[in-house]
Formats: C-alpha cells, sequence, structure tokens
C-alpha cells in the first residue's frame, strides 16, 4: 500500500448520484458501488493515517472496520428527525481517543463531500460533565487556554466553530476575560479545504498536518476530561517528568 492515500473520482461520484436519489432502492441497485467506490477506498485511507495517527497522538485510534470504527455509517438516524433521507451524502471519519467508549474525549474529523471537505478537531457538543469541565478549566486557566488559542500554527490552520449561548452559563463570571469561549457549546476547531482536495496527492499530508496544528486545542481539552493526549515513555530508572532517563538524549513525557 502507498505511503499516501487519496479519494478517488469514482468515490465523489456516487456521492453526488446518491444526493440525488436519496432512496433505499437506488442505494441497494447501486450498494456494491458504494462499497468498492466509497467504503474500501475510506478504509484504505484509515489504514494509511494509522502510524501518523500512532505519532501525532497515540492514544488516539484509526479502526479500519465496516461497523464500528473509524469510519462513520452512511444510514442515517430520522428517528427524531423531520428530515427523512435514509443515507448520509458525505463520507465521516472519526478518529477517536482510546478512552472514547468511557468518556466524551476529543478527537479529530475528516468530512468529504463533492462540494466540500474540512478537516476537524477538538469536541462537538460534549455531554454536560465534560462541558463543565471544559469550562472550569478555562476560568482556572486563561493563560493556557489563551495560548492554545493563540498558538500560531492553530491559528493558520483552524477556527474556531459551533454554536454558543447568548448568555452565560450559569455559575460563570459574566465580566471573565474568557468569557466568549467559555459560552462556547461545542469546542471545535475546522479548517476547510478546496472541493476535490480529497483528489490530490498531497492530501494525506494535507490532512496529517492539520492533525498536528490541532494540537494546542486537542491538548487542552484532554487535560480539562482527564484523558491522556501524550504517551507516557516509561525508562527504567527515570524519575520523573521531563527528566532524562538513562537513556542518552531520552526524556520523559508526562501522560497529559
Amino acid at each position: 500500500m502507498a505511503r499516501y492515500a487519496t479519494f478517488e473520482r469514482a468515490t465523489l461520484k456516487f456521492l453526488e448520484e446518491l444526493a440525488a436519489n436519496n432512496d433505499r432502492e437506488w442505494f441497494g441497485a447501486n450498494k456494491h458501488r458504494y462499497e468498492s467506490d466509497v467504503l474500501d477506498v475510506a478504509l484504505r485511507f484509515i489504514i494509511s493515517m494509522q502510524d501518523p495517527l500512532r505519532e501525532i497522538a497515540p492514544h488516539f485510534t484509526a479502526v479500519p472496520t465496516r461497523v464500528g470504527g473509524s469510519l462513520m455509517r452512511v444510514y442515517r438516524d430520522t428517528r427524531f428527525s423531520k428530515n427523512k433521507l435514509p443515507y448520509k451524502t458525505n463520507i465521516g471519519i472519526q478518529f477517536r481517543h482510546e478512552k472514547a467508549k468511557d468518556v466524551h474525549a476529543p478527537g479529530y474529523y475528516l468530512h468529504i463531500e463533492p462540494e466540500q471537505a474540512f478537516v476537524g478537531v477538538g469536541m462537538w457538543r460534549p455531554d454536560s460533565d465534560s462541558l463543565r469541565r471544559i469550562r472550569e478549566r478555562i476560568v482556572a486557566r486563561p493563560a493556557e487556554w489563551q495560548r492554545a488559542m493563540g498558538d500560531e500554527s492553530f491559528k493558520r490552520h483552524f477556527a474556531m466553530a459551533g454554536e454558543s449561548l447568548t448568555r452565560p452559563p450559569r455559575g460563570f463570571d459574566a465580566d471573565h476575560e474568557c468569557i466568549e469561549d467559555i459560552k462556547r457549546k461545542s469546542f471545535i476547531g475546522v479548517r476547510d479545504l478546496a472541493p476535490g482536495a480529497c483528489l490530490k496527492p498531497q492530501f494525506q499530508r494535507t490532512v496529517e498536518t492539520s492533525f498536528r496544528s490541532g494540537e494546542p486545542l486537542m491538548r487542552f481539552l484532554c487535560k480539562a476530561v482527564g484523558v491522556s493526549f501524550y504517551a507516557l515513555y516509561e525508562f527504567p530508572g527515570a524519575v520523573s517528568a521531563g527528566r532524562a532517563g538513562p537513556i542518552s538524549g531520552a526524556r520523559v513525557r508526562r501522560s497529559e
């Protein structure tokens, strides 16, 4: 398998046709195309992201399975929606934290449609406990939050997105210096990509670069909700975080 994976024109063509024929009869007749042009291509991309993701954020997983892995289902949940169209017309890939089944944790996301694509990092609509933890950490550590938001690489690649409250959440000071961020309902950075970018040879490198640039936000959120971001390099004789171990030049990373 090539080091860098891309998507295919047939992938986008299928999504275009699905948008125009979003019904079970058409999908059933073209399911073989979905499996070859969308499913298999997306799984190949997920596999190609496994090694880079271990380097970027070792507690996050790239799981190339048809069900229950990093690739989001094509089937829409229409039970509580006025929109009864049965299928999603985009590819959604989420690289989740290894603890994501146990807690609401930050994640990396890739969204592909024929007319738009974007990379996302952070937490979309976290549960109430996680949301409270994030807000409380911003209150307690405003300088740390501002450093994350002010990081040059993060600002160059991402813009914060998502809905916010119109008023400060209950129990939080309306005059806090970070109140506009405290009012957020989601903590996500989004990088828009050009339509058709997924067909370019450099596409995977663009995704990898984006994920690396999302580190300041991801690290802050992981700390806030109590999950690890970096790996802990355990060398015999290492005494504390940040101090050299017995291997020349090696340093111990604190589990964050």
